[in-house]
């Protein structure tokens, strides 16, 4: 073995351009198994091997006539660490008269090389990254048909590596393809879940196809407003987290409600809660499914301050207004969308839910006609609306017996489907 082991000029940068191959470690591939049998075969050696070699070893990516377990051997023991600083090949007919190599543990020991042809691997930037390399045991030469030969695989065995190169990183490619599209079908699915969070399905799809939804105008709807009977003073007594945690424990409760009965969560404002049944689908039966989801708002609403009260807690009540009529319904504004809806069928059901009472259902004429066949109602009396003259109100306070499927009367039972289910279907326009 030297004392000090040649390093060609550009070692750095040889380094770097075997590290773009992606060569070392890698597994065994026929077509350089081949190259290197040829080579034994033309120059009638019994070993032969292709390696690369990076900073601190030579690594056999082929070997022919050496042990399966023979994989690496240092780089400072290795005599393709001289071949690699040359651009042609390297041939010792007797490595122990050349004062080069007679010192390597290989030569002076067992297995006592003697015979070495060895051919760098230079890439096409001109890199010398390996070496295709033939051994034998006794002295001898070769002739300049065999060396020209060891010339010609060695460009072989460069080409294969850069077709090599270039179907790793057509993988890589793919994959990176792949990966990309996977990403963008993933945040095409975010985004459209977002969406749909924020619109109803059949608004989001609209805004999809066209980037714009045109309002509409729907010739009856019933509009459900509903809020927290003294809502600033239980404010004040809780902390700011408790608070907005507690409201999104009722709201998203109220969420499931809505949605369980094809009624269009709009917005929250606040501790307000509001929503619309027959709109964006459209239904006969909206006020119906408008009161049976107010029904079971409330129903819920008690069971919690049943719990409440017996945690000597302050119970939280709900006052809920409805009105059937008119609206027109659309999406407002660009960086953040809105499904809302105006007329004044929206300021008569706000006007409903102030004029109504905690834990109660608070409903005007035009619903109260529409609803009154199913449901147990009570008559409050009229109020002033202003504009709209004289109002009538109603309280609803269950499904009737004979339609209910429970003594609080909130789920409808088989005889209310067969009467009013057909009402219940909706639409899309």
């Amino acid at each position: 073995m030297t004392d000090k082991v040649p390093v060609p000029e550009n070692e750095a940068e040889r380094l770097e351009k075997l590290d773009e191959y992606n060569i070392m470690d890698s597994a065994p591939e026929i077509v350089f198994d081949e190259i290197t049998e040829l080579a034994a075969e033309i120059l009638q050696c019994p070993v032969s091997f292709i390696q690369f070699m990076d900073e601190d070893r030579q690594w056999f990516k082929s070997k022919y006539g050496l042990p399966d377990d023979f994989v690496e051997t240092p780089r400072d023991a290795s005599i393709c660490a001289t071949t690699i600083c040359q651009n042609d090949l390297l041939l010792v007919p007797d490595l122990s008269k050349d004062d080069r190599f007679s010192d390597y543990d290989m030569v002076k020991s067992a297995p006592n090389v003697r015979f070495y042809a060895g051919m760098p691997l230079i890439t096409p930037t001109g890199h010398s990254i390996g070496t295709l390399c033939t051994v034998d045991f006794e002295e001898r030469d070769i002739t300049l048909n065999q060396q020209e030969a060891m010339r010609r695989l060695s460009h072989q065995v460069v080409t294969q590596l850069e077709l090599r190169r270039t179907v790793v990183e057509m993988d890589n490619a793919i994959k990176s393809r792949d990966k990309m599209h996977q990403e963008l079908v993933a945040e095409k699915s975010r985004s459209d879940e977002l969406l749909l969070n924020i619109l109803p399905k059949k608004i989001a799809s609209e805004l999809r196809n066209t980037e714009k939804v045109e309002p509409r105008f729907y010739n009856s709807a019933t509009i459900i407003f509903g809020d927290f009977a003294g809502f600033t003073k239980l404010a004040e007594q809780m902390q700011p987290k408790s608070l907005i945690d507690l409201l999104h424990q009722y709201f998203s409760v109220f969420d499931n409600i809505v949605a369980k009965h094809n009624v269009e969560k709009l917005k929250t404002i606040g501790d307000a809660y509001m929503c619309v049944a027959g709109v964006p689908a459209e239904s006969r039966g909206h006020a119906i499914a408008a009161c049976l989801a107010s029904l079971e708002i409330q129903h819920h609403m008690e069971r919690t301050n049943v719990q409440r009260e017996k945690m000597r807690m302050p119970r939280w009540d709900m006052r809920i207004g409805l009105h059937s009529g008119p609206i027109i319904a659309g999406v407002v504004g660009e960086k953040k969308f809105t499904y809302d809806v105006w007329g004044d069928a929206v300021n008569i059901a706000a006007l409903m839910e102030k004029e109504g009472e905690p834990a109660r259902i608070n409903v005007s004429q035009t619903t109260f006609q529409q609803v009154s066949e199913a449901f147990e109602t009570e008559e409050r009396g009229e109020i002033d609306s202003g504009k709209k003259g004289l109002l009538t109100m109603y309280f609803v306070n269950r499904l009737k017996p004979e339609f209910s499927s429970d003594a609080d009367g909130i789920k409808p039972n088989e005889a209310f489907q067969q009467q009013f289910g057909n009402l219940l279907r909706v639409y899309d326009r």
